[in-house]
């Protein structure tokens, strides 16, 4: 059973705004759209809007994505000097909320070159060396890859639970098991047949995770970068196959090149043994991401999407449905 703080959204901002220092008090809240995982308002108060975000929790998910992200801004505003995400203002674990500045902005229509090199610049900054000492100090990333058996380990643990724990009573359950038996499992094994497990240690960067243009803001050509409750240290091939690989806004398949020698470069790793170490885990990398569309369909992970979108779980589940079959005709032509 999900766990929700027992205060109210108004009543936790009006603790974070004393927490932060703000000796006003909110007079409205607004629910902001987007969030999959958490509810975010915005806070209208006598000075500038801020936010607040009401963080998912539940016994059955161990992340702790507020501390995840609270230490990922920290890091980035901080440390590293960067005005391109959220200012981190306060944060109270015991009610699993944060208060953040508000960022002004549109989503993006159209994804284009200039989207990715600013994508690949802000990568590149939050990896400085200056700040490699306070970066080692971060938690690895939500599922973490620091060797190439560590990432077939992740996206295998992913598909056997989609086998095992699809929930009976979900909605299409019967179209969501055919899916998954039918097509899922032969990719995969189609995938994992081609590559031998090696635990050799790889690289690491901090990596923004779940990293994408679904999660930005455009003022005025400058983008900010949001949500970050996955964040930390990881692999940069699984950051750069993640980016191509997630469905909500992609980039186009083309600049793949350009953004992964961009992002390897910054980091001192642009030579062709990693290059190719991403491309190879490209597909598998696609499959992985069909699994997470197809999280509806396994009970906590469809709490987790009640809890922040409270939409009808047989139109999430439908469409999901048609998210995953679309991706698996995409990964069947490459």
């Amino acid at each position: 059973m999900s766990v929700i703080a027992e205060v109210t959204p108004i009543e936790a901002a009006s603790r974070l705004m004393r927490k932060a220092g703000l000796t006003d008090s909110p007079h409205a809240l607004t629910r902001l759209p987007g969030g999959r995982n958490n509810r975010v308002f915005r806070i209208e108060r006598d000075g500038p809007p801020l936010v607040i975000k009401c963080y998912h929790h539940d016994p059955r998910d161990p992340r702790d994505r507020l501390g995840a992200e609270w230490a990922f801004l920290h890091y980035a505003w901080h440390t590293c000097g960067l005005r391109t995400v959220p200012a981190p203002l306060a944060a109270d674990p015991a009610s699993h909320t944060a208060l953040y500045a508000f960022v002004p902005g549109a989503r993006i229509a159209a994804v284009e070159p200039r989207h990715v090199e600013a994508a690949a610049r802000f990568i590149a900054a939050l990896n400085t060396r200056v700040a490699r000492s306070a970066a080692e100090a971060l938690p690895p990333a939500s599922e973490a890859c620091f060797s190439l058996a560590a990432h077939l380990e992740a996206i295998a643990r992913r598909v056997a639970r989609l086998e095992a724990r699809l929930d009976p009573s979900a909605p299409y359950f019967e179209t969501a098991a055919a899916l998954v038996r039918s097509r899922l499992v032969p990719a995969w094994r189609r995938f994992v047949r081609n590559l031998t497990p090696d635990s050799t240690p790889l690289p690491w960067c901090i990596s923004p995770s779940d990293f994408g243009f679904h999660n930005a803001l455009e003022a005025d050509g400058r983008l900010t970068f949001l949500d970050f409750e996955y964040a930390g240290r990881d692999d940069p091939a699984k950051l750069i196959c993640d980016f191509f690989c997630q469905p909500d806004l992609p980039a186009p398949p083309s600049l793949y090149p350009a953004f992964r020698d961009a992002v390897l470069g910054a980091l001192g790793l642009g030579t062709i043994t990693h290059s190719a170490r991403c491309d190879a885990l490209l597909p598998a990398y696609g499959i992985k991401w069909v699994c997470i569309m197809l999280n509806e369909f396994i009970v906590a992970d469809a709490a987790r999407r009640h809890f922040a979108e409270g939409a009808d779980r047989a139109s999430r589940c439908a469409a999901q449905l048609a998210k995953a079959a679309a991706a698996l005709d995409r990964l069947q032509t490459t």
